[in-house]
């Protein structure tokens, strides 16, 4: 693991990755970016993650159906300047982290869960009836002495 690096986030870097995450929102649904790529887009603003240094933000998105999301995020990309300078009038921050957009894959694995445990193998497997008692011999007694 590297120096500064650490399994679990910390309280600082969710609370400021909630508001900014917020603030985002807010920007995206008032379509204040002047982008031709992102009018008329709904966008999703899943989570923003922020580095254990607080210098980078990555926010996940997804927009609406999934259509157009390479168009979409570099459009957010491309506007990232933007919205940084945005978030910084709309939060109290010391030094406000560098934004960067990237896709949220989250839907997508959850979907593919979803399809492994429907499918017939894994479903066979949930559904078999279960052997109560496998190997009688290994049974312990649970009665004790002199009761």
């Amino acid at each position: 693991m590297k120096r500064g690096e650490s399994k679990s986030r910390s309280q600082r870097q969710l609370r400021i990755g909630e508001v900014i995450r917020h603030v985002l929102v807010q920007l995206i649904d008032r379509g204040e970016a002047n982008d031709p790529g992102l009018d008329g887009v709904s966008i999703t603003v899943t989570e923003v993650r922020v580095s254990p240094d607080l210098r980078n933000a990555t926010a996940f998105v997804m927009p609406l159906g999934g259509t157009g999301s390479d168009e979409i995020l570099e459009s957010l990309n491309r506007a990232a300047p933007f919205f940084r300078r945005r978030v910084a009038a709309e939060v109290d921050l010391r030094r406000l982290p560098s934004l960067s957009f990237e896709l949220d894959a989250t839907f997508d694995n959850a979907d593919h869960i979803e399809a492994l445990l429907r499918s017939p193998t894994v479903s066979a497997d949930v559904t078999a009836p279960r052997d109560p008692d496998p190997d009688p011999d290994t049974d312990i007694d649970t009665e004790k002495d002199g009761a």
